[in-house]
């Protein structure tokens, strides 16, 4: 395991520009940081590249035989990596989990696969809203996430952290624009569903069990017009007293959940 006590090892100076969504997406990867999502994305068979451990850190989670390079930091170069308070010593870089438009929709195409639903977030800004979703829906057996230009990126360390190991397992799909999820949505004939207040029916009153686009829209703004258009069904959570609207993960957390 080499040992690395420079900012200027180029190794480490990759590392660090992982911290930035620009080469995060030139590169396809990410940073993992802690022992527990490590361990996720080695059993998920996730691809692993690179593990730094901080240095006099204990590595005995570490499989014996790997594929990946294994490194040790000095103190502070790993400091400098850690976005955790408390960090346990180890980040890792590994592939993200981002499809294409033609692969995500054979993915969906598979047996198992078939009858799933799918949610699309539409220009989500908070990234532990956009993390909680993503955990939420493999939870409430969703299949897939189209993430909508403008959307908090998946791949940040918060919204990592949120989503846990979902991110390992749950394919993503990132789309321009609308007509892309309508295109999709209508090639896999899921129904376009759109929660927003105006013109819609009650979620309890709806069966949103299977082949549903659940489009959540963004936290101030709801969902776009074009959206709303195009929707094949319109829902509403209701709501008693003075509230106006429900946390964008909350009401997703309602709506992914609703069987009928």
């Amino acid at each position: 395991m080499k040992y690395i006590s420079s900012k200027e090892n180029s190794t480490y100076k990759s590392l660090i520009k992982l911290k930035k969504k620009k080469h995060r997406d030139e590169t396809g990867t990410y940073i993992i940081e802690g022992i527990k999502p490590l361990a996720d994305a080695l059993n998920a068979g996730c691809p692993v590249h690179e593990i730094f451990v901080r240095e006099g850190n204990g590595i005995g989670l570490i499989p014996e035989e790997r594929s990946f390079r294994m490194f040790e930091l000095e103190s502070s170069l790993f400091d400098n990596v850690s976005d955790t308070e408390n960090s346990q010593g180890v980040v890792a870089v590994a592939s993200s989990n981002i499809l294409g438009k033609e692969q995500f929709a054979a993915f969906l195409r598979e047996e198992r696969n078939k009858g799933g639903n799918i949610a699309v977030l539409d220009r989500l800004q908070d990234p532990g809203n956009v993390g909680t979703i993503i955990r939420t829906a493999e939870a409430a057996g969703y299949r897939g996430i189209i993430l909508m230009k403008g959307t908090a990126d998946p791949y940040s360390p918060k919204v990592a952290r949120a989503a846990a190991g979902t991110l390992f397992r749950m394919p993503l799909m990132q789309a321009e624009d609308e007509k892309d999820v309508v295109d999709i949505a209508g090639r896999l004939g899921k129904k376009l569903v759109v929660s927003c207040p105006e013109g819609a029916t009650d979620c309890f009153e709806t069966d949103l069990s299977s082949d549903i686009a659940l489009v959540i829209g963004n936290e101030g703004r709801g969902a776009s017009e074009e959206f709303i258009e195009k929707a094949d069904i319109r829902v509403k959570i209701p709501m008693e007293g003075k509230i106006e609207s429900l946390n964008a993960a909350v009401a997703a957390g309602i709506l992914m959940y609703r069987k009928k």
